[in-house]
């Protein structure tokens, strides 16, 4: 298969998890209950349940697996270019980290692009690896979080401590207010949340998205998506076995994170989730494949192309809709509307993307993360 093929289906990938994440971001910005531990009372629990459900601590493992994927072409770039590669890929770890920790701290305290920073340096580190011996790590991984999570989830439900929600809700009136009060408000939010972000990040996020950087580097060094053909049997497992056991879990998940958050309850089902939503996510690549044999791949691929300004460009509108940068809307939309609204910014994203694609060899942020690896301006109209 030829080679702008396989980027099209790569980028097509990224391009629709993308879509997931979007839709799992918005209610950092849409609610303040979100990621609290209480119940919101002004919430519509069937929407959160199928977002639990179906969306979180699902797409950003496709992002990670596909940053996996994507070292490998970069290491292949380099040898082409008969250029060194750490100097390179490390240059890019310290620009994508510059461009998080501004996103971190203007748009998005949840923030992800430093975390791939650091752990793109340990897959540096690791990329020695077999590929049998990165798939087993990677599965080591994945097993040591989940248990982990669930036997302290176990341990909490034999001592529960009461939630007080007086004063979380007290604390969530503050943040709203905070968000709602100007830049200076929103900026002196996003560094008051950074620190119990950063703890959920090296204790949930991060070890799932080093495994997936490893099975994705795995996948990328037998070209399973360049070729997937060759790969029948795995794509059919995952969309037998796979998806079921993925949406069992992601089910449990769902529930309690969506009717008993902050509890015993969600801490087992957060750990069931990390050991079963590795299968889910395998289950949407396995059907996205069979989508991106159409004219899809030409739908989602220049989003993927476009994935770093697209996802910093989603947090900058959401900051000017839902924070004190714009209108100041967060708490203030039902559940439904907030739904719509994700889905008709992505839609917003598809039509641009295609634009820019079209007259131009990359996007913005893409273009400076580019010329901060490369050590020069790389050409940025299309002839």
């Amino acid at each position: 298969m030829s080679l702008p093929h396989r980027i099209d289906r790569v980028d097509a990938l990224r391009g629709f998890a993308l879509f997931g994440i979007l839709i799992v971001n918005i209610w950092a910005f849409g609610t303040g209950y979100y990621g609290a531990g209480i119940i919101d009372p002004g919430g519509d629990p069937a929407v959160r349940f199928v977002v639990s459900t179906l969306f979180e601590t699902k797409f950003y493992l496709l992002f990670s697996f596909l940053f996996g994927y994507s070292f490998t072409l970069q290491l292949d770039s380099a040898v082409r270019a008969d250029a060194a590669f750490v100097p390179r890929i490390v240059r890019r770890q310290l620009g994508l980290a510059a461009i998080g920790v501004a996103h971190a701290v203007l748009l998005f305290h949840g923030d992800i692009l430093t975390t791939y920073a650091v752990l793109g340096l340990v897959l540096l580190a690791l990329r020695g690896l077999a590929v049998a011996t990165a798939v087993r790590v990677a599965f080591w991984l994945v097993g040591i979080a989940g248990v982990a999570l669930a036997l302290l989830g176990f341990l909490e439900s034999l001592a529960p401590t009461p939630v007080d929600t007086t004063a979380i809700s007290a604390q969530i009136t503050e943040s709203v207010a905070a968000f709602r009060g100007g830049p200076g408000g929103v900026v002196a939010e996003h560094l008051r949340q950074l620190p119990g972000t950063l703890v959920f990040v090296l204790l949930i996020q991060a070890p799932s998205a080093l495994a997936m950087f490893l099975l994705g580097f795995a996948a990328g060094r037998t070209r399973v998506l360049a070729h997937p053909e060759n790969h029948q049997a795995l794509w059919a497992w995952l969309l037998r076995a796979g998806l079921p056991i993925g949406l069992a879990g992601a089910a449990v998940y769902g529930y309690a994170a969506t009717f008993h958050p902050g509890g015993p309850a969600e801490t087992m089902a957060m750990g069931l989730s990390v050991l079963t939503a590795p299968l889910l996510t395998g289950g949407y690549v396995a059907a996205l494949l069979r989508l991106f044999q159409t004219r899809a791949v030409h739908v989602f691929a220049p989003v993927g192309r476009l994935a770093l300004t697209n996802y910093v460009g989603q947090s900058a509108v959401l900051s000017v809709v839902f924070l004190g940068y714009g209108l100041g809307l967060i708490g203030r939309l039902p559940d439904l509307a907030v739904i719509g609204f994700a889905v008709a910014l992505y839609a917003a994203q598809v039509a641009v993307s295609a634009w820019w694609v079209r007259r131009h060899r990359y996007g913005p942020l893409e273009w400076l993360l580019r010329a901060v690896t490369l050590g020069r301006r790389p050409e940025l109209a299309r002839r």
